[in-house]
């Protein structure tokens, strides 16, 4: 019925960190956007007048948890990378996805419906959708999506797969153990005849997200400032010589500041973080050279060991409490276990028949494991742990984008086989069956 030529199916990963959306049989997703939403409460846009500093501080905590419904209906939401640049007053950073499972159905449906409308042009109604899900969704939130595709979006028909077959058919595989670093977590799951083997999945909360922190605390420390883009004015006193100035907006928000200084240290992560070829100790990386990096204000930092002490954080989970102003996580530090135990344990829940196979194709994805020396460390610590008889190879393609997108990419592959148009989920079973018939169309 879809199979014809006329309609792509959409195919949608939303992650923890990012939203990727794009037509399917494409290389790469078209839309590629923040995972989070920027709000204004409709209260608030209206009481400015009240002092504004405790207004904000009271409010940010309860606007995330317990919002009246009333309110819901006047607070503004703002999507994508373009509106979530511009700073607002009492705007704060809303994410959807908390542990890589959703948490706020209201902000999805936003984030989506600036996908389809602003970022890809479409309507939904004329198109398939393939959505990619966590290994440890649960069913309610399966029904929950199906639900909202079929009533809200009226879309002809849905599939929704999990994020480790999508990497395992992105690299021409059935049968791999993903490793997706991804912004919010980092999860090990086998994939066995294009089938997550869920009793062997293990997951962390060390993600992206999380090292950007450790690194933006580690820079603070040092009395290093990250000042947000918005927070400062560059005017020019002799020709190429610039002064800063502070701008002074009290009414922004804590949790989009922090979201800016995030987008900075991001990209300092991204650019000169490197995984150590050995674990990280203070002694012997005292004195390794410097690298710099210019901050949007001009200044230029030289960063030395923390370039490689923060990626190692997810070899050895413990360095955290060494790191001033990430004392908040001591205690779930101790129960989390560096990357190559975690794949050692998922490969150990699994039958003895498919190990060997495990081991010789671990697949990295996501987009923390673009970082530079994560494979090769990763194999290494792996052949020092794994049984003698084990080949262990560890794969990753060589473009970041398409380890980057590598969930999305695998959709791509999937929505656009032929063979796969008679598996789809149509709108007919769904007014027939209703959204619990989702567990039996997507295993």
């Amino acid at each position: 019925m879809y199979g014809g030529d006329e309609v792509s199916a959409i195919v949608v990963d939303l992650g923890s960190h990012t939203c990727k959306a794009g037509y399917a049989g494409e290389d790469a997703p078209k839309a590629v956007f923040p995972s989070v939403v920027g709000a204004v409460d409709g209260i608030e846009a209206m009481d400015v007048d009240v002092d504004s500093s405790t207004k904000t501080n009271s409010n940010s905590e309860d606007s995330k948890t317990n919002e009246p419904e009333k309110e819901k209906g006047k607070r503004k939401l703002y999507v994508g990378s373009q509106a979530l640049s511009y700073r607002r007053d009492h705007m704060e950073i809303l994410s959807p996805i908390k542990d890589g499972i959703v948490s706020d159905w209201d902000l999805v449906d936003n984030i989506w419906e600036h996908a389809f409308r602003s970022c890809l042009m479409i309507d939904p109604k004329e198109h398939p959708m393939l959505l990619a899900e966590p290994p440890l969704n649960t069913q309610q939130q399966r029904e929950k999506a199906a639900e909202l595709m079929f009533e809200k979006y009226k879309v002809p028909a849905l599939f929704m797969a999990k994020n480790p077959v999508l990497t395992s058919f992105a690299t021409g595989r059935a049968t791999s153990l993903v490793v997706d670093c991804g912004g919010g977590s980092t999860t090990i799951a086998p994939v066995h005849d294009g089938y997550v083997l869920q009793k062997a999945v293990v997951s962390a909360p060390i993600g992206g997200e999380f090292l950007t922190d450790c690194l933006l605390k580690s820079l603070e420390s040092k009395g290093i400032k990250i000042r947000p883009r918005y927070s400062f004015k560059r005017k020019e006193v002799r020709p190429g010589e610039f002064q800063v100035e502070d701008v002074g907006l009290p009414d922004t928000t804590e949790s989009y500041k922090l979201f800016c200084q995030r987008m900075i240290v991001g990209d300092i992560k991204d650019s000169i973080c490197r995984v150590p070829d050995t674990p990280y100790d203070d002694k012997s990386y005292s004195n390794i050279p410097t690298s710099s990096y210019e901050l949007p204000d001009g200044q230029t930092l030289e960063i030395g060991a923390d370039r490689f002490k923060v990626p190692d954080v997810m070899f050895n989970p413990s360095i955290v409490q060494t790191i001033p102003g990430m004392e908040k996580y001591a205690d779930m530090i101790p129960s989390v276990r560096g990357l190559p135990q975690m794949v050692m344990e998922s490969i150990n829940k699994c039958d003895v028949d498919i190990r060997r196979e495990l081991y010789s194709s671990i697949l990295l994805a996501g987009g923390t494991s673009s970082m530079q020396q994560l494979k090769e460390r990763l194999e290494k610590d792996l052949i020092e742990e794994s049984p003698h008889s084990a080949r262990v190879k560890v794969l990753a393609s060589g473009n970041t984008t398409e380890r980057r997108f590598s969930v999305w990419i695998g959709g791509s592959i999937l929505a656009s086989l032929g063979s796969f148009q008679q598996m789809w989920f149509s709108k007919s079973e769904y007014e027939e069956h209703g959204a619990s018939y989702i567990q039996r169309k997507c295993p």
